[in-house]
């Protein structure tokens, strides 16, 4: 003991600060989780601003729209450990892989980095007998983030990036509603980190780099492509990509995790995945399979050309129970997501 007090008050003299604890992997991957994200030591700080080793962060293409939350994602692999490259679907992840995502909003959207509130950290950890959610909750002070397995709801007001006040009941999932979103033929699964969506550039402290590229020269990835060889997801909003592209990287992001043929929504014969290419299937002319109230008294999912008569339109426009879609994950509109749809839609030549 007197001998690594001495080493530590060494490193202290020569400017060096200790190194900090290790992942605690043996808690990531115990049947009873902690009660605060604290204890996993994922990040170095009190705030988990500044990530511990190993836990690397990465973004996505086309990302879901969750009333417009900034998201900070990491993903933590454990020593050893790499993640195997799959062309479709998630990426194939090692027991003890911890996906990381905080929620987050800034004051005023004008000046994004001012004032930044953390409202939830979730947690999606890969264990031997399958992936477990997890959602942990900040304090008002910013310190400590709590487990709510149960779900809560928070009051959130902020400035937009039109400079116009927002206010509304944030939801916090619970374990349950985690289940339906994240279920892939009925499994529990990861949604965001497939190839196609992790293909694209990151501001990396060492300097921008493609993801995919990254994560098989650091050793996180093996058996990947080329990025230029490998599938990719566009980006919604750059509107130097394609439309046709970008529209259906947004459904694929929004929708997709329920209607695909392994979704929760698989009975009603809407596909909106990327892979999808049936024009019926991706709703092009097609009716629904049960006709309720959320048509809005409309006859097809996309009527092409005619944005006001389309069904899907109509949901992602609507924040009533029962009608909007996505039917979880949000409360408000995403004005710009409707408006690529809209414009989507418009573009698509009607049938003769």
């Amino acid at each position: 003991m007197k001998r690594l007090a001495a080493i530590l008050a060494a490193a202290v003299l020569l400017g060096a600060a200790p190194r900090a604890p290790p992942v605690a992997l043996d808690l990531l991957l115990a049947e009873t989780p902690a009660p605060t994200l604290d204890a996993y030591r994922l990040f170095v700080d009190a705030g988990a601003r500044s990530p511990n080793g190993r836990v690397t962060p990465y973004g996505l293409n086309t990302p879901l729209f969750s009333d417009y939350a900034e998201k900070f994602r990491f993903v933590f692999l454990p020593p050893g450990k790499a993640a195997a490259y799959t062309a479709a679907g998630a990426l194939d992840f090692p027991v003890g892989t911890t996906l990381v995502k905080t929620f987050a909003y800034p004051a005023d959207f004008r000046r994004p980095g001012e004032k930044v509130r953390y409202l939830e950290t979730r947690l999606l950890i890969r264990r031997t007998d399958g992936w477990t959610a997890l959602a942990y909750v900040w304090n008002e002070d910013q310190t400590v983030a709590t487990l709510k397995r149960a779900g809560t709801r928070l009051d959130v007001s902020f400035i937009d990036a039109a400079g116009r006040p927002r206010q509304f009941d944030y939801a916090v999932p619970n374990v349950n509603q985690c289940k339906e979103c994240h279920a892939v033929a009925g499994v529990l699964q990861p949604l965001g980190p497939k190839a196609r969506n992790l293909n694209g550039g990151f501001a990396y402290a060492s300097g921008p780099e493609n993801q995919l590229a990254h994560w098989s020269r650091t050793g996180m990835l093996t058996a990947a492509p080329q990025p230029a060889k490998a599938p990719r997801t566009a980006v919604w909003n750059d509107a130097a990509e394609p439309l046709e592209a970008r529209a259906k990287a947004y459904l694929d992001a929004n929708c997709a995790h329920c209607h695909s043929a392994q979704g929760m929504a698989s009975n009603s014969g809407l596909f909106l995945d990327v892979e999808e290419t049936r024009p019926a299937a991706r709703g092009i002319g097609k009716r629904p399979v049960a006709a309720g109230r959320g048509s809005g008294g409309l006859e097809v999912s996309i009527a092409p050309g005619d944005p006001a008569a389309s069904i899907l339109l109509h949901r992602m426009k609507s924040t009533e129970p029962g009608v909007m879609m996505p039917e979880l994950g949000r409360a408000l509109v995403h004005e710009e997501g409707v408006g690529l749809i809209a414009q989507y839609i418009a573009s698509l030549e009607p049938a003769r």
